[in-house]
C-alpha cells in the first residue's frame, strides 16, 4: 500500500515517460502505464530498488473498458490516498503517408490514441484530482502534446488530428477545471528526443535533440507552480529546432 501521495503518468516507455515517472517518484508513489508490460517494468524496478513506490500497470487508453479494470486496481491499491499529479504521455497514433495512401483505420487510430486515450484518462484522474486539495502542490493534469499539435504537416494527417484533438480537450479542461483549483496543463514538445530508438538518428549537434531528464523536470516546474501562477501551455525545443 502507498504511504504517500501519489502520481499516475500514463504512457511509459524507456524514454520521456520513464524519466517522468522518475522526477514525480522523488516526491511521490507513482502508478504507470504502458499497453506492454516490457516498456514499464525496468523504471518500476529501478524505482523500488532506490528505495521509492512505484506500480506498473498494463492499460490501453483508448480502450474504456482496459481503463476502467486498471483504475480498479488503482482504487484499490491508494484507496484514501490522494492523486497528486497524472500526466498523459502517450506517443501512439503516430503515422507517417501520403494521405492518399491512408486507410480509414490508420487516420482514426490518431484520434483513438490521442482524444479518446486523453478523454479516457481524464475522465478517470480528474475525479481524483479535484479531491486532493490540501496538499503542498496543487493538483495537476499534465498532456504531451507535439509539433504536431499546432502545424499539421504533410503526410502527418491522422497523427496531427489527433494530437489536435488532445490539445482542444487540454485547453477545455484547463478552463473548466482551472477555477476548481486542479492545474491542467499541455506541453508541445517539438524536436527529436534524445531516446534509445534515437540515438542513431543523425544530428550534427551532439545535444540538438531534447534530453528526457530535461523534459521531466519541466513537468515537475508546472506541478509545483501556485494558483496564482498556472501555466497552461509550454514549448520545449532543442536550441538548434527550426519553428
Amino acid at each position: 500500500m502507498a504511504t504517500k501521495p501519489f502520481a499516475i503518468v500514463a504512457g511509459v516507455g524507456p524514454g520521456t515517460g520513464a524519466s517522468i515517472a522518475r522526477k514525480f517518484a522523488q516526491a511521490y508513489s507513482v502508478v504507470v502505464l504502458a499497453r506492454n508490460p516490457d516498456n514499464f517494468n525496468p523504471v518500476v524496478e529501478e524505482i523500488n530498488s532506490a528505495g521509492g513506490q512505484a506500480t506498473g500497470i498494463s492499460a490501453d487508453l483508448a480502450d474504456s473498458n482496459s481503463v476502467q479494470a486498471a483504475f480498479e486496481k488503482i482504487n484499490q491499491q491508494y484507496k484514501d490516498t490522494p492523486l497528486a499529479a497524472a500526466v498523459f504521455n502517450s506517443g501512439g497514433g503516430f503515422v507517417r503517408k501520403p494521405f492518399l495512401e491512408l486507410t480509414e483505420e490508420e487516420f482514426a487510430g490518431g484520434y483513438r490514441s490521442q482524444g479518446i486515450g486523453a478523454f479516457n484518462f481524464a475522465q478517470r484522474t480528474l475525479p481524483l484530482l479535484q479531491k486532493a486539495t490540501d496538499l503542498q502542490n496543487p493538483p495537476t493534469l499534465i498532456f504531451t502534446g507535439a509539433t504536431a499539435s499546432v502545424r499539421g504537416s504533410a503526410n502527418f494527417a491522422p497523427f496531427a488530428t489527433g494530437k489536435f484533438a488532445l490539445r482542444a480537450l487540454a485547453q477545455s479542461l484547463a478552463r473548466e477545471f482551472g477555477p476548481k483549483g486542479v492545474h491542467v496543463a499541455h506541453v508541445i514538445i517539438d524536436g527529436v528526443i534524445d531516446i534509445p530508438r534515437t540515438k542513431d538518428w543523425a544530428n550534427e549537434h551532439p545535444d540538438g535533440k531534447l534530453d528526457p531528464g530535461a523534459i521531466a523536470d519541466a513537468y515537475w516546474h508546472l506541478h509545483i507552480q501556485p494558483r496564482t501562477t498556472f501555466g497552461f501551455e509550454l514549448d520545449l525545443r532543442p536550441y538548434v529546432e527550426k519553428w
